[in-house]
Order: structure tokens, then sequence, then C-alpha cells
């Protein structure tokens, strides 16, 4: 019994393997197929998807190339129109070098018989001027015959008697039309002259070496001296000019000779004493300021006074030099209003001898340019004047005018007389100019520059009517012996250079000053 159990478990053991074998084996059939199945699928659709891939490729190829072919085409048709106007112009050119050969050979045909008659002309003359010749030779030997004289003879007796007619007849047409012309320059010099100082008359200004500013009240006269004076030290320092405070009451007078420190100093002042804060540091910053708005007024007076007279295109330089003269005075007469008439008056007396009108009011204004800085330069103001005209670009014939409108060297240009004329007509106007102050001036110039030909002198100014030079040294060059030496030497040479009344004071200041910023 346990025998036959034993084989009925086995043999149910292994029907239960066989049927798990064939189930798996089932499932792994089934698998397959779907496997199977799937694998076609993918291949059919990479098959689908690789026909429609090759489709798009072939359309986009199509669609080039036809893009291709289609510029192609383009570029043909326009190289073909390129060819094609080639071509036209080619036929055009070839058409007018055709009528040109045709116009030539028309044109040689015609030398050719202008030629031909020329030569007969030629021939005709020749033989005409042959039988001349023969007959004038028969008739001199009639001549001679009949004379008495050898040909030598007659011809040296003829050529006496014709120079003496021609140089009779010579002498009295000269003298004649000498006088006529003489008389006639003069009227018309004294016409145009007259006419261009009637049609301009320009205003004069008389300067003198002093102004005055006015002060609130007395108080303020000592705030200006400051303590032990150092506030008005330090005024004269910086500005280079004279204060005089005196019982005058109400006013400061402040002097110098050099109109533009004494402008700068007189604003600065007014512009201290209307702020109230008056002390050496102050002073110096108000002066500093003062001195670039007068630097800004003199460009803008020199711009001022070449748009008076019509004239652009001048050199920055030279329009500040224009402006510069505004400050200038010569005989008391303002250099600038007498260089603005002196141009009216040139173009004036230009157009009435047929000349150009511009260049010779641009010749006008510029003459005297050399008195802008003559007293920072060697030589007179003519010379000073052309050589800055020179460097700055101007044209021979204004170079010239400023060097010798008072006819000092050869006359070159005509603009040159017409300049002196209308110099002389400005300068000599009754009550135009006074001596006195143009000698103050160039005295007071002279002092300066003598001070300044020594080596370390930064700056010297003239004051007290030049019976004081203020001389300022270069710290870092000087000592103070050297100092002591330079004012001895200065003292020397104006005592044997300069002729003076009185005596002269010379002051020689050296000074260091360090400066540092609290931040």
């Amino acid at each position: 019994m346990e025998t036959i159990q034993w084989i009925t478990a086995i043999a149910a053991s292994v029907l239960s393997i066989i049927a798990t074998y064939l189930c798996v084996r089932i499932v792994d059939a089934r698998r397959q197929a779907d496997a199977t199945i799937k694998a076609k699928e993918i291949l059919r659709r990479a098959e689908l998807d690789a026909e429609n891939t090759i489709r798009e490729a072939e359309l986009r190829i199509k669609e080039k190339s036809i893009q291709l072919k289609e510029e192609n085409e383009d570029e043909f048709r326009k190289i073909r129109q390129e060819l094609h106007d080639r071509e036209r112009i080619l036929d055009k050119r070839q058409d007018i070098l055709d009528k040109q050969a045709e116009d030539q050979r028309k044109l040689e045909k015609l030398v050719e018989n202008t030629q031909r008659k020329l030569t007969e002309r030629i021939a005709d003359t020749n033989r005409r001027s042959e039988e001349l010749s023969k007959l004038i030779e028969k008739e001199r030997l009639t001549l001679h015959e009949f004379s008495g004289l050898s040909q030598e003879e007659a011809t040296e007796r003829l050529l006496r008697q014709l120079e003496k007619e021609l140089r009779e007849e010579t002498g009295s047409l000269i003298l004649r039309y000498e006088k006529q012309q003489k008389e006639r320059c003069e009227t018309l010099t004294r016409h145009i002259l007259l006419g261009a100082m009637q049609r301009y008359a320009a205003p004069h200004t008389a300067e003198s070496t002093t102004c005055t500013v006015d002060i609130p009240n007395d108080d303020m006269k000592g705030r200006i001296i400051g303590r032990e004076g150092r506030n008005i030290r330090a005024f004269e320092k910086s500005t280079g000019v004279d204060m005089i405070i005196d019982d005058t009451p109400g006013v400061v007078i402040v002097s110098g000779f050099d109109p533009i420190r004494r402008e700068i100093a007189r604003l600065a002042l007014n512009r201290l004493i209307a702020d109230g804060r008056i002390h050496p540091s102050r002073i110096e910053e108000i002066v500093n300021e003062t001195n670039r708005e007068i630097q800004m007024f003199i460009q803008k007076t020199g711009q001022e006074a070449a748009q008076e007279v019509d004239l652009f295109g001048l050199n920055e330089r030279t329009v500040n030099l224009l402006g510069r003269l505004h400050f200038r005075t010569s005989y008391t007469q303002n250099v600038l209003r007498h260089a603005i008439e002196v141009a009216f008056l040139s173009g004036m007396i230009a157009v009435e001898l047929g000349l150009n009108e511009k260049l010779a009011r641009r010749c006008g204004l510029l003459h005297d340019i050399g008195k802008a800085v003559d007293h920072e330069m060697e030589g007179g103001h003519p010379k000073i004047g052309a050589d800055l005209l020179k460097r700055y670009g101007e044209p021979l014939e204004v170079v010239q005018a400023a060097l010798g409108h008072h006819e000092d060297v050869k006359i070159d240009y005509p603009y040159t007389i017409i300049v002196a004329a209308a110099d002389a007509c400005s300068a000599s106007r009754p009550g135009a100019r006074r001596e006195s102050l143009e000698h103050y001036v160039r005295r007071m110039e002279e002092l300066e520059a003598i001070a300044n030909e020594f080596s370390g002198v930064e700056q010297a100014y003239a004051v007290q009517a030049g019976r004081e030079m203020r001389v300022l040294l270069n710290a870092h060059q000087l000592t103070d012996e050297g100092a002591a030496q330079i004012c001895r030497e200065i003292a020397h040479s104006l005592t044997e250079r300069v002729q003076f009344p009185g005596e002269i004071k010379v002051t020689v200041i050296r000074e260091t000053r360090f400066v540092e910023i609290a931040k």
C-alpha cells in the first residue's frame, strides 16, 4: 500500500513537471510569436519612415535644384544684360571713333589744301619781295647819285636826324604827361583821402594811469589794508599795481601803467568790497577769477573787432592779440579803435584805387598788432607784428603792411602805402593823441623788461609811477644771498640804462609757499 502511494506520488510529480514544462514551452512560444509580430511591425514602421525620409529628401533636393536653377538663370540674365550693355557701349564708342576718324580725314584734307595754298602764297610773296628789293636798291642807287653821299654816310645822317627829332619830341611828351599825371594824382589823392576821412570817423578814448574804486565807508580802508598791511601787500603782489589809500573820503585809488592789470585790480577790488571777506587767500582767489574773465573778455573783444570790419578766419592767437589792443593806448589813443579806423580807411582807399577791399581792411586792422606784446618781446612793434603775422599764416601783403607802415623798409605791395596813409590820417586828427602817456607807458615797459632779463625773475612790476620796482623771484632757484645780489644788479642796471628823475626803489621778494589739503 505504501509502495502504491509512493508510485502515485512519483507519477503525480512527474506529471506536474511535465505540465509545468509544457506550460513554459507554451508561454515561450506565445512570447516568441508576440516578439516576431512586434519585430515585423517595427520593421514595417522603419521601412515606412525610411520611405518617407527618402521622399522628403528627394523633395528637398528637387526644391534646392529648382532654386539653384532659378538663381543661375537670374545670374545668366544679369550677365547677358551686362554683356548687352557693354556691347551697346562699345558700338557707340565705335561709332564715335568712326566719326572722329572721318573728321580727322576731312581735317587732313583741309590742312593739305591750306598748306598748298600757303605754299603758293609764300612763293608769290617771295617773288614780290625780290622785285621790291630790286626796286628799292635801284631807287637807293639813284638817290646816292643825286645826293653825292655814300650809303653809310646817308644812313648815319638820317639816323642822327631822326634821333634828334625823336629825343626832342619824346622829352616834350614826357614833361607834358608827367605834369598832367602829377596834377591828376594830387587831385585824386586829395579826393580819396578826404572822402575816406569824411565817410568814417571813429571815437578816441584817452586813458590815465589811475582809476578810483568807491568804498561804502572809511572803515573799509582798514580792512583793505589788513593787519600790518598784509592784505594790501597781497593785493599789490597778485595784481602788479599800486594801491593808494589816502585821506580822500569814499574812494581808493588803483595806480598802474598796464591797463589790463589796472582793470583786473579794479574789478577784483570791487568784488572783494562787495563780498566783505578780505584776506590774502581770498584776494588771490578773486584776482585769479577776474584774470580769467578778463582773458575771456579780451578774446570776445578781438572777435567783435574782426566782425566789425567783416573779417573772418583769423587765427585764435591773432584774435587774442586784437583783444589786448583794447587796453593799449598810443599817445592816449585807443589802439584797437585806431586799428579799426585804419581798416575802414584802408578799405575805402583800396576801393577808390580798384584794389581788394577786404585785403586792405585786413592789412589795416592788423598793422599795429605788435603793440599788444611789444613790452614782452625785443624790437619795435612793426617788426614784432610782422613776425607774429607771418607765424600765424597771414598773407605777405598783411605782413608787409605791418612791417612797413612807418616806411622803414622797401615797399613791395601797394597795400603798405595805403595802410601808411590811413594810419597817418587816423593819428593826425586833431585831439586824437597826446604824447605824455605814450612816453610814460614806454618807460614803465622798459623798467619791467630790464628786471625780467635776470635769471630767476618770475615777475616784475613797475609801480608808483615808476618810482618803485617790485620783483618776484623763484624761491627754488635762488637763495636769500642770491636775491640780495640780484636786487643790487637790477638797481645798477637801471642806473646805467634808464634816464629818470629822482630815484627808483627796487624791492625783491623771495617767497616759499607750502599748501596741503585737509580731507
